[in-house]
């Protein structure tokens, strides 16, 4: 028993004020260190200021109207605003979009008053924005901060005021295995960055966002309704995310609403899937003739997929993320999906695998084989993670790049992470650089997965993303992929496009096919459509080839969103990739594509300007509308809870946290204007260091209910005093504190000592000692 009562359960030396979970310690995101100048960019817990008269919460309603016709999707989201405080506010809102958006339209309503938004350069749009809202003018701004992260700024809502915003974008839907898959991501996952607060650029402080904590519902509507007119018989509808009522139309159509128990349903990916009768694909040539421009749209259905009897062996290397963000659910299905992709590696292949968070650690120097052996050592090393610390995904991948190859295998890297990070270019570049070391396949772990890096890291190592939402879906993906990688549908393609007259093609090769999906281009054509497209490759059956008569299509002006979708395709190719090298000429590119298709980019914006003074003073404050936090994430990704040891095993030691620190875990922050200073509104801190409990195995549990109800002590640090102090708990056999004594104060405050004592003796704790009282000391710092 004595050495049952020496055991000691020490907890990283993690603060609330700090972000544990995609950011432990200072040396990463969200460790506010005693230097504000080396303050880093983290997200933050949402806390409700007393303040009747703002109105925090001024995003009432999110909702889509999606029209899908053949393969092209065209949605409109409507976002409503109300001021129900006294005073003007500025709403800031961050959103996800889909990666393959062409967002052409923003307009804005205020009572009976509609104003179309113009397509502006970024800078000139951010200028004109920040000069209505200093003239008391009402204006709505729409920036792209990432390709699948937009920010919609609303100035000068006045009380009582409702005000509208709609967007428009359209996108291409590409079937896979005949199956069409549409999804409409609505939250943005939390951030992990190590990028100093200072000096971040205007489009990366978006990631300083407030979240509300894990389990609670969204605090506006969402809503979704979807029209489906696929032109072929459509069949097996249904939303793997959302409850959802489907009504057919006749054969080719049907209209599918958002069940009305969903209506808080806005924290994870909406996801609808259905097929067409006969397991048939879209393919074929879409045209549209413009005024001044002629745009076309190419798929062409690959071969079925041929098993290969003998395959050669192969090497994979797997990235597995470990940090806060994935702590919980996220880990668990990761754990699932690793234990079925290594369980199954046959003995030809080597194998390894790399767990990083803050830090990384790897397996073996070198790969192994897969033997029974090292296969349980692998699976061992994975299934003791928990999930904590920071999210360094880029050291990861290069210590992946940089392990010695073997001969005669060819190397596949596999990442299992949400991709909670802000390094998404850096990453495209680093594996475009090093494209011939290996194919890049990514396994998006969560409800709303950051599908920005996910998709980018495997289009740069040209292999293929999955996302995988819940633990069923683990295998089912597992098997997709160990199809994928050991046959290719098809490669060596080349495109013949004969005597069809085009031009400012996308892309400008087609690579290997690697899933059952059509092969796309984009492209302008000029004079008449006329000739043969014939597409050749070599398939598991030997010498494949298609052909389409360009001559008996004609152009139809249902395919206007081309043009959308083909400057959306060229942006892409040119904003991806090697980004870190700076090219002026890239930059006005895509700038020009911007203004002339009428589209959000990186360097262009939407903005609509009430020409109406309704402020007349110009004052009104800043709301930073608060997000839930992803279906599955838990309060680790922000930073609630104590933090886990990361994947090097070593516990970070957290700083003492500066002026702006959070409120236990939880912060309060306003701003005024465009990147100005944080105005704080500072609140008593206190932190759990340490937890020294004398059953091991309640440990975890004893740890969570500490660290969930920490925040209950903040109350009592009135004083705003500087210290530690050591609390003994006995806990009895219904779980009930017993007695709460303070055992060591290095405080001496007799009200904070007292306050300490009655607030934990409140505790109850799930776990009952087995045979006697539970002894636990806490170590709090103030």
């Amino acid at each position: 028993m004595q050495a049952i009562i020496k055991s000691v359960v020490l907890l990283s030396l993690i603060s609330f004020m700090v972000w544990p979970g995609c950011a432990t310690g200072t040396e990463r995101s969200g460790g506010r260190s005693e230097k504000n100048d080396d303050k880093t960019l983290s997200p933050y817990f949402f806390v409700k200021s007393d303040d009747p008269a703002v109105d925090q919460l001024p995003l009432k309603s999110t909702s889509a109207d999606v029209n899908i016709s053949g393969v092209i999707a065209d949605v409109k989201v409507t976002q409503i605003y109300k001021n129900e405080g006294k005073r003007p506010i500025e709403a800031i809102y961050v959103f996800p979009a889909s990666t393959r958006a062409a967002v052409y339209g923003v307009r804005m309503t205020i009572g009976e008053r509609v104003i179309v938004a113009k397509i502006k350069k970024r800078d000139d749009a951010r200028r004109e924005y920040e000069q209505a809202r200093q003239e008391g003018r009402s204006a709505s701004l729409l920036e792209q901060q990432r390709p699948n992260v937009f920010q919609m700024n609303v100035a000068n809502i006045m009380p009582g005021d409702i005000i509208k915003v709609e967007l428009n974008y359209t996108e291409l839907l590409v079937p896979e295995d005949g199956m069409y898959e549409f999804i409409y991501p609505t939250v943005v996952g939390p951030r992990y960055s190590n990028q100093p607060a200072e000096t971040a650029a205007p489009q990366d402080k978006w990631v300083a966002n407030p979240y509300t904590h894990q389990g609670e519902v969204p605090i506006y509507s969402f809503d979704i309704a979807v029209k489906v007119a696929a032109g072929l018989p459509v069949r097996d509808i249904y939303c793997a995310s959302h409850k959802v009522n489907v009504a057919y139309d006749g054969l080719a159509s049907a209209s599918i609403k958002l069940d009305g128990s969903e209506s808080k349903g806005g924290n994870r990916d909406y996801i609808l899937k259905y097929r067409l009768e006969g397991e048939k694909i879209e393919t074929g040539l879409l045209l549209y003739k413009g005024e001044t421009e002629n745009f076309f749209l190419l798929m062409m259905q690959p071969p079925k997929r041929v098993a290969l009897s003998q395959i050669p062996g192969r090497e994979y290397i797997f990235i597995v993320d470990v940090s806060g963000s994935m702590y919980g659910f996220p880990l668990e299905i990761s754990k699932k999906l690793l234990g079925d992709l290594i369980g199954k590696l046959r003995p030809t292949d080597i194998f390894n695998v790399i767990l990083f968070s803050g830090g990384s650690s790897v397996m073996s120097e070198h790969s192994l084989p897969a033997t029974s052996e090292n296969i349980k050592r692998a699976l061992f090393m994975i299934d003791s993670q928990k999930g904590g610390g920071g999210t360094e995904l880029l050291p990861a991948l290069k210590r992946s790049l940089s392990l010695p190859r073997t001969e005669g295998y060819s190397r596949s890297v596999i990442i299992a992470t949400d991709g909670y990070v802000t390094v998404e270019t850096e990453a495209f570049d680093l594996i475009r650089k090093h494209l011939g070391d290996a194919n890049m396949f990514t396994f998006g772990i969560g409800s709303s997965v950051n599908r920005y890096l996910l998709e980018g890291m495997a289009r740069a190592g040209m292999g293929e993303p999955f996302v995988i939402a819940s633990e069923a879906e683990a295998a089912a993906k597992a098997e997709k992929f160990r199809k994928i990688v050991q046959s290719p549908v098809l490669t060596g393609i080349k495109l013949d496009l004969g005597k069809f007259d085009v031009y400012d093609v996308e892309p400008l090769s087609v690579p290997d096919v690697m899933a059952d999906r059509p092969v796309i281009v984009f492209g302008k054509w000029r004079g008449k459509p006329r000739g043969t497209i014939t597409l050749t490759g070599t398939s598991g059956n030997g010498q494949y080839t298609a052909t389409i008569n360009v001559g008996a299509v004609k152009p139809a002006e249902s395919n206007s969103a081309l043009k959308y979708l083909w400057a959306r395709s060229r942006i892409a190719v040119l904003s991806d990739y090697n980004v870190l090298q700076s090219d002026s000429r890239r930059t006005e590119e895509v700038t020009q594509l911007g203004l002339k298709y009428n589209l959000l980019t990186a360097y262009t914006s939407f903005l609509a300007v009430d020409s109406e003074v309704r402020n007349r003073d110009g004052q009104s404050t800043t709301i930073n509308q608060p997000l839930p936090l992803p279906e599955g994430v838990s309060d680790y990704a922000v930073g609630r809870y104590m933090g886990a040891p990361s994947a090097t095993g070593i516990m970070y030691k957290a700083a003492r946290p500066a002026a702006d620190a959070s409120h236990g875990g939880l912060m309060a922050r306003q701003e005024s204007g465009y990147g100005a200073a944080e105005k704080v509104k500072e609140h008593p801190q206190v932190s759990i260091e340490k937890v020294e409990v004398s059953d091991p195995s309640a440990a975890e549990k004893i740890e969570k209910v500490a660290g969930s109800r920490a925040h209950e002590l903040q109350s009592c640090n009135r004083g705003h005093l500087h210290g530690r102090m050591i609390v003994k708990l006995v806990i009895g056999a219904d779980g009930k504190v017993k007695k709460a004594v303070v055992t060591s104060d290095g405080i001496k405050d007799k009200k904070l000592r007292k306050c300490i004592t009655e607030a934990t003796r409140k505790w109850r704790f799930d776990t009952p000692p087995p045979c006697a009282d539970m002894i636990v000391k806490i170590t709090l710092a103030f």
